[in-house]
């Protein structure tokens, strides 16, 4: 029988988390079979970011009131305990009893020797609140209160201070805003006016030149909008491409950005998708078919080396875009579960693979032309430095002065003309990107 209670669901998605899968497409995956409606849907979806994001606070608690390690009680216990103390201690619309009865009967119905532990504890959780974090050091009560891991806030505040990092880490764990591009040529506001149209509440984009943004999660509107983030959109805006011109999409998968550079580009143009990922194309293709772009894209499911070798003597390209592979330490309002998986080590790791695309990439553009180099992490060592070391080894590349960028991106950009975004600042997805051009 599909599943008709939203914190079943939530509970189920959560542990398929556990196992590894991602929480956006688990969770979407579940509700689409479920038999979940309106509000029940909303707090099914609340409930899953809400308990990953802040896992760490809520596990805090755990382990204080339980005298032992979170590994150490079973995954449906323990997520069913963090669920309940969500509830309890973080959301203010769910009566303490509901929140404790309805995690109760989670464990009762797959562990039910647990279940006076989880009634036991959030009990006490009821009458003594969450457990406050200690007051030292800085980045355990920071990492605590905020549900952050140490060496993530201790890279922030290295990074950008002690006041910027507090913001942040607070709107790491607010929600998203749902995000859409206009398709075609239609302008912007009768876009937002033909949803209104059907009953759906938009309004424009502040940054991108045809981003909206829709109260709640609803489906695209076939044929008006796709789904894309605000800043993903910027970062394609960058490049300021021209009709006709022959453009690559060096990590192409999903597919967004190659459907909007497609777009721009119109059909007498070239543009080819390179990405080694397994379903790369099958990705890429439904993203091109939800911007009703039927031709015009080459896609190449292979390594960009491989790629570059095979196109000796090919033309140049006019325009490339490497929105490389990175940690994704800018988008843990949609992906909370990253900072959980991540480690310092991979910071560093990434950062050798990023200057290697980029090497790779550069071989391709055309004197002249432009590259932008774009990631959605909030980690200079992948940004800054990964430039920095690209133009010390490459002295026929340059930097783009600010005044040749695009007014709407020029404005978000530093006198270096880098751009940066940040969920505290903006509002939108923590992005990175500079253009780059090949001297003539």
């Amino acid at each position: 029988m599909p599943v008709s209670d939203p914190r079943t669901l939530a509970l189920e998605v959560l542990l398929d988390v556990g196992r590894g899968a991602w929480g956006d497409e688990s969770l979407a995956k579940a509700l689409d079979a479920s038999a979940l409606q309106g509000a029940d849907r909303g707090l099914a979806t609340l409930l899953v970011y809400g308990t990953l994001a802040w896992q760490r606070t809520l596990d805090h608690t755990v382990e204080a009131f339980a005298s032992r390690p979170v590994e150490r009680l079973d995954p449906c216990v323990l997520i069913a305990l963090r669920l309940g103390l969500f509830q309890l201690g973080i959301l203010d619309r769910v009566p303490a009893y509901a929140a404790i009865s309805t995690s109760v009967d989670l464990v009762r119905s797959r562990t039910k020797s647990a279940a006076g532990f989880v009634n036991a504890l959030l009990r006490r959780a009821q009458r003594e609140g969450l457990v406050p974090p200690p007051s030292s050091p800085t980045d355990t009560r920071l990492g605590i209160a905020t549900s952050h891991p140490d060496w993530l806030v201790s890279m922030w505040r290295g990074e950008l201070g002690e006041a910027e990092t507090e913001a942040l880490l607070e709107a790491d764990n607010q929600a998203a805003p749902t995000a859409y591009r206009a398709l075609g040529s239609t302008s912007v506001e009768d876009v937002v006016a033909a949803l209104s149209a059907r009953g759906v509440t938009a309004e424009k984009g502040r940054f991108g030149a045809r981003a909206l943004v829709v109260a709640g999660a609803v489906q695209t509107a076939a044929g008006l909008t796709v789904l894309q983030g605000e800043a993903s959109q910027l970062v394609v805006e960058m490049l300021d491409l021209q009709p006709g011109w022959r453009v690559l999409d060096a990590c192409a998968a999903p597919g967004g950005k190659t459907a909007y550079i497609a777009e721009l580009v119109g059909d007498a143009a070239c543009v080819v998708a390179v990405d080694p990922a397994p379903r790369a194309r099958e990705r890429i293709e439904a993203s091109l078919g939800a911007a009703g772009i039927a031709a015009g894209v080459n896609i190449r499911n292979q390594d960009l080396r491989a790629f570059a070798a095979a196109t000796t003597g090919d033309p140049l390209f006019d325009a490339i875009l490497v929105d490389a592979p990175c940690s994704g330490l800018g988008t843990l309002r949609q992906h909370p579960e990253i900072r959980w998986r991540r480690e310092v080590s991979d910071i560093e790791q990434l950062a050798e693979r990023q200057r290697s695309i980029l090497d790779d990439a550069a071989s391709l553009l055309r004197l002249g032309g432009r590259l932008v180099y774009s990631t959605c992490t909030i980690s200079q060592r992948e940004n800054e430095e990964v430039v920095g070391d690209f133009l010390a080894s490459h002295p026929d590349f340059r930097c783009d002065r600010v005044d040749a960028l695009p007014p709407h991106i020029a404005a978000l950009c530093d006198e270096e003309g880098a751009l940066r975004t940040f969920p505290h600042r903006h509002g939108l997805d923590g992005f990175f990107a500079v253009r780059l051009v090949r001297r003539d």
